[in-house]
């Protein structure tokens, strides 16, 4: 896909052109056209005009980069913005493009010309906004550059990389510790959707060097998420489902291996599902060229490990399915929150099997890291099983982990819509960790099972197996009951993979209480064949989450291929152009203006000039 401008000069007629001090409601407006803040937003941007250390924590699409982009506006400087990845940068220029904002990149992507024509625009003081990567950042050269021109602040994006507890740590971004030394004029704001306290404390102590920092936290609920949880069964056939349940619409599937990002994109196309790949083993021309193609497009779905995702801005993503289980409830929160950022309802299914959980204890273990993270990674770990293995609402544990625990049960989530039975399992815990112990603590829970359920087999045999006290003992329960009984009690550490000796289960903390009937055992039943169904049938019924009469919908889909010719023309994403809310706002409203079409979301007024009178067209069916 075409990157479309790196820089928007300013013309004589440009919205902001030559604006001090102007007021941020009016800014809001003209530029973006949004008619009111969102929540939390405006005390970070009071504090940031203000020049005070900011770190604000707010969820996926709850506008974090108008934090740092309305300030520079307001006072007509210059907000330097450090991002992580190309894509997002390249993304946001575009957008602020659109909305006649002096904006540039520097980036490795970057051609020499490129960066010439965005340096000499920030040394003119045309820029307001600048995108830059951490390590281009904190080059002498740039560094020096910056002293010269004193912008009025410093955004550090995706602030959780900085800290070694979060779950994307950046050794680059520890780095920007530096910047205390030497812009110690510049004020700074840290910004991110994912932090538990631990993390906030890293930022600070990092990015402000004892500085007081301003931290707000303007919650981490996205209730327009339905979040569902199921134990794997047949795990293609549970993805296959899912996407089918959102045709038409865009998402990703996340897989924890190159090999399983490349089955799962089969799988789809050859189930007539555009669906793109997207791993580290790829050739990067490849691997570029489908995320541009998933931004571009409507209605793929990408295939991905987690390496995808951090930069991509695409607010219409509808659904995201994770094949594996994450190794954290903060890479979970981060992956999921890239479904529905338009506010529009979104879908997260994730999928676990008791193989997962052997493999992310086995992953923390052989990661070379010392014995506290180990532990803290352990932690985590439990705390994201405790998660998928609860009988309570999804949203509650969730939110409950990072600190908010004044919510109501949500009714959008499998556990609300379907709730489950829970029942005392000390007894078929007693009868597991019984088998488990007269084996020698050497065996997965399959062999385990076959015992309990006194299933004989050829190795049972030779191992004489069939002749302990707990063979046959559990035939009350299946299969799948028993793995699911397994599966809990890794997610309460009754049990343990063996990581250093045979990879066979083992006593977990609190196994020996359980054993000597100290500690109650509570589980939840299987609900999958449940949940599923339910989830089906009240499943959104149109491709973006949203219900239009029949006349309406033709004039939306009439209004989609306008954007979408226009944002070719243009080389740039279709929400470039308008948001799906913007377009469906035109599609029922039918503005008979460029007045009354001023007046919608999304609609400033740089896109309004340029865009609005062949919208108005299309809408009156020309």
């Amino acid at each position: 896909m075409p990157d479309g401008d790196l820089f928007a000069s300013p013309s004589k007629d440009a919205v902001i052109s030559g604006r001090q001090d102007a007021d941020p409601a009016k800014v809001l407006h003209d530029v973006f056209g949004y008619s009111e803040f969102r929540p939390g937003q405006w005390p970070v941007i009071e504090a940031a005009l203000a020049g005070e250390p900011v770190l604000a924590i707010m969820p996926t699409g709850g506008g974090k980069s108008l934090c740092y982009q309305l300030p520079a506006l307001v006072r007509d400087d210059l907000s330097v913005v450090v991002s992580p990845l190309i894509a997002l940068m390249r993304d946001q220029v575009a957008n602020l493009t659109a909305a006649g904002v002096p904006a540039g990149t520097i980036n490795s992507s970057n051609s020499p010309e490129e960066n010439r024509q965005v340096f000499a625009a920030l040394h003119n003081g045309e820029l307001r906004v600048l995108y830059i990567s951490p390590e281009r950042l904190l080059t002498d050269d740039m560094l020096g550059r910056l002293r010269n021109l004193k912008p009025g602040r410093i955004a550090i994006d995706e602030a959780h990389c900085v800290s070694q507890w979060g779950h994307d740590f950046r050794p680059d971004y520890l780095r920007l510790s530096a910047l205390a030394e030497h812009l110690p004029d510049v004020p700074r704001m840290a910004l991110t959707a994912t932090a538990d306290a631990a993390t906030q404390r890293d930022i600070v102590d990092k990015l402000f060097s004892g500085q007081d920092a301003k931290v707000f936290i303007s919650g981490f609920d996205r209730p327009n998420i339905r979040l569902s949880i199921q134990p794997k069964a047949s795990v293609k056939s549970q993805v296959l489902a899912f996407v089918r349940r959102h045709k038409g619409a865009a998402g990703i599937v996340y897989c924890r291996s190159r090999k399983r990002v490349e089955d799962a994109a089969a799988t789809l196309q050859a189930e007539g599902i555009p669906a793109l790949a997207y791993h580290a083993g790829m050739p990067g021309h490849e691997r570029d060229a489908n995320q541009d193609r998933f931004i571009a497009e409507d209605g793929l779905v990408m295939c991905a490990t987690i390496a995808f995702g951090m930069g991509v801005d695409k607010p219409d993503i509808r659904f995201v399915c994770h094949h594996d289980l994450p190794g954290s409830i903060e890479s979970y929160y981060q992956e999921i929150g890239r479904a529905g950022r338009d506010g529009d309802p979104a879908e997260a299914l994730l999928l676990f099997g008791a193989d997962d959980i052997k493999l992310r204890r086995d992953l923390i273990e052989s990661s070379g890291k010392s014995p506290e993270q180990k532990r803290i990674e352990h932690m985590r770990l439990n705390q994201l099983l405790a998660l998928v293995e609860t009988g309570d609402c999804r949203r509650q544990g969730l939110l409950a982990y990072f600190g908010e625990t004044r919510h109501d049960p949500c009714g959008n989530c499998d556990r609300c819509i379907s709730p489950v039975a829970r029942v005392d399992g000390t007894v078929a815990a007693q009868k597991f960790l019984s088998a488990m112990v007269r084996t020698g603590q050497r065996f997965g829970a399959e062999h385990l099972i076959s015992i309990l359920r006194g299933e004989m087999s050829e190795r049972i045999g030779k191992l004489s197996h069939d002749r302990l006290p707990t063979f046959g003992v559990g035939k009350e329960h299946t299969k799948a009951e028993w793995r699911s009984i397994a599966r809990q009690m890794m997610a309460a550490d009754i049990l343990r993979s063996d990581l250093e000796g045979h990879g066979g289960l083992i006593p977990g903390e609190h196994a020996r209480a359980v054993l000597k009937g100290e500690r109650k055992v509570e589980l939840v039943r299987d609900p999958k064949v449940a949940t599923t169904a339910k989830l089906r049938r009240e499943a959104s019924s149109t491709s973006d989450g949203a219900v239009l009469s029949d006349a309406d919908q033709e004039v939306y889909e009439r209004l989609r291929k306008l954007r979408a010719q226009m944002a070719a023309k243009r080389g740039v994403p279709p929400y470039v152009i308008f948001s799906n809310r913007t377009l469906r706002e035109m599609a029922t409203a039918r503005p008979a203006g460029l007045d009354a079409m001023g007046g919608l979301y999304g609609v400033g007024a740089r896109k309004l000039e340029e865009f609005g009178p062949a919208f108005l067209k299309a809408l009156d069916g020309n």
